[in-house]
């Protein structure tokens, strides 16, 4: 790794725009004990310029599930700190200075080119079998003519310029220099036409003015590294070393995608894993581990850190291995009395429990009802769920159930905010889609997410379990069924988007 020259100081940042993902939570981690073995600061900063994703409980969310790991940051936007505001969308003025800098000093220019322009470029340069970007139009517009469109209203992004020959080398911790040629990097846009900057401005100006020396953030950002260094360099500005980390895996070497496999902090935490356990199993990724040593802590993560103990290859997300750590945890690491505080904190809490009651004294006759009223809001997935089980009284076809889990699951991952509401519109869009009665789409979802085909209230059951825990017993459900294939998902997807059948 480059030498360090000056105070070592790292962040995790996040977009608000979904659940916390362990990804995230793995990047932090990397970045934490990379500061605090080098007695740096670790910073936290809300990269929401997505403003029309990003929610305040998506950021709520984030903070609480890297609270819950174990970690904590030296500033942030719940902390303060003397470079902030450390979310984006308050430090509008500061980008709109420096793009304006980068506009006077002939580093970027307005682009004017309608959607229409640029789609019909891209269709051309794919046909072409090119590598698609902005083909340049807008460079050779000069400064009276940019007055006059810009007086008539005419929108524009504004976009970096690249040189037209040479090439940038990326020097990167982990996989020393990489080469890029400038005709292959494209003029990125740096500032939108609804005045919001880019991620890639916004990144460079926030890592520059608070003060960031390392830059440890996952792969998908190598190709973005060349505009970056060229944002540096446009500003004068020293850049931050930087070390792009290989991405989660699942066991098949694919990228760890919800599809798969669960990929909230949040289903993790609900699901009954204790911090320190999810804490050392993201650990293992990043150290140099033997079988004897693989229980470890936050402290030896942080004096035994190494960053090429990473290996390039992807660390793979083995979820049995997760369910050994937190066993040996729960078994050897707690007295019966933390155990039993554990137990507490996980579901026996005012806050996750009174919903539940609420339910289940709708539904219930006597006390002794309530095991079976509530046992499925203290599991993962539904104990001994069979395909057989899953077609008990369904009026349904097969076929029609599984487009059923997946036209909702669709709808559920697209939902901005977890509520009763949209819970509620998306089975009924549902059974529209499927020209089925609701009621016969409501016991397919009964049986799936519940084991049985009633009991408490359904909408009010799913928007309390969480879309993580509800995302895995309706995958469950496909599994036992007959997964998806592609084929399948496009056409059954395809139905959501299809004009009203006419009456």
């Amino acid at each position: 790794m480059t030498a360090i020259t000056r105070p070592v100081r790292t962040r995790v940042a996040p977009s608000p725009t979904g659940d916390p993902h362990v990804g995230t939570a793995y990047i932090a981690l990397i970045n934490y004990c990379f500061a605090k073995k080098h007695g740096g600061e670790f910073l936290l900063r809300i990269e929401d310029t997505d403003q029309a994703r990003s929610t305040p409980q998506s950021e709520k969310m984030i903070l609480e599930s890297l609270r819950w790991l174990g970690l904590s940051w030296d500033e942030g936007p719940d902390v303060g700190g003397p470079h902030g505001p450390y979310r984006q969308s308050e430090r509008s003025p500061i980008y709109t200075a420096h793009c304006d800098q980068l506009l006077a000093e002939g580093h970027a220019f307005k682009c004017y080119c309608t959607p229409e322009k640029l789609a019909a470029s891209r269709a051309a340069q794919i046909a072409a079998k090119q590598p698609p970007k902005y083909d340049g139009t807008c460079l050779s517009i000069n400064s009276d003519d940019t007055a006059k469109l810009d007086s008539e209203g005419v929108p524009h992004v504004v976009r970096m310029k690249i040189p037209a020959e040479g090439k940038c080398i990326v020097q990167d911790t982990l996989r020393g220099e990489i080469e890029f040629e400038y005709s292959v990097v494209d003029m990125q846009v740096l500032m939108k036409s609804d005045g919001l900057p880019t991620y890639h401005l916004a990144n460079v100006v926030d890592d520059h003015l608070m003060g960031i020396t390392h830059v440890m953030r996952g792969e998908e950002w190598i190709s973005s590294a060349p505009k970056h260094l060229l944002l540096y360099q446009y500003f004068g500005w020293e850049p931050p070393v930087l070390t792009h980390l290989p991405l989660l895996r699942n066991a098949d070497k694919s990228k760890l995608s919800k599809r798969k496999n669960p990929t909230s902090i949040l289903y993790y935490q609900r699901a009954g894993y204790l911090p320190q356990a999810m804490q050392n199993f993201l650990g293992l990724f990043i150290k140099s581990a033997r079988e004897e040593d693989e229980k470890t802590s936050l402290q030896t993560l942080i004096d035994e850190f190494d960053v090429h103990n990473i290996s390039l290859g992807g660390p793979v997300f083995d979820a049995s291995k997760l369910d050994w750590l937190n066993g040996r945890y729960l078994r050897e690491e707690l007295s019966v009395s933390e155990f039993l505080d554990a137990v507490k904190a996980w579901a026996l809490n005012d806050s996750y429990l009174t919903p539940i009651a609420e339910m289940a004294q709708a539904r219930i006759t006597k006390m002794s009802d309530l095991g079976g009223l509530t046992a499925m809001f203290f599991m993962n997935r539904i104990d001994g769920m069979t395909a057989e089980r899953l077609r008990d009284g369904v009026k349904l076809e097969q076929d029609t159930q599984r487009a059923a889990y997946t036209i909702a699951l669709q709808q559920f991952d697209s939902m901005i905010a977890w509520n009763k509401e949209g819970v509620e519109a998306s089975l009924r869009r549902t059974a529209e889609v499927l020209d089925a009665k609701l009621k016969d789409v409501i016991r397919l979802f009964y049986i799936a997410i519940t084991g049985s085909a009633q009991g408490v209230p359904l909408f009010d059951a799913i928007t309390h379990l969480g879309r993580d825990i509800i995302r895995e017993r309706l995958r469950h459900a496909m599994e036992l069924l007959g997964p998806a294939t592609s084929k399948e998902v496009k056409a059954w997807t395809d139905l959501l988007t299809a004009p009203p059948k006419a009456e």
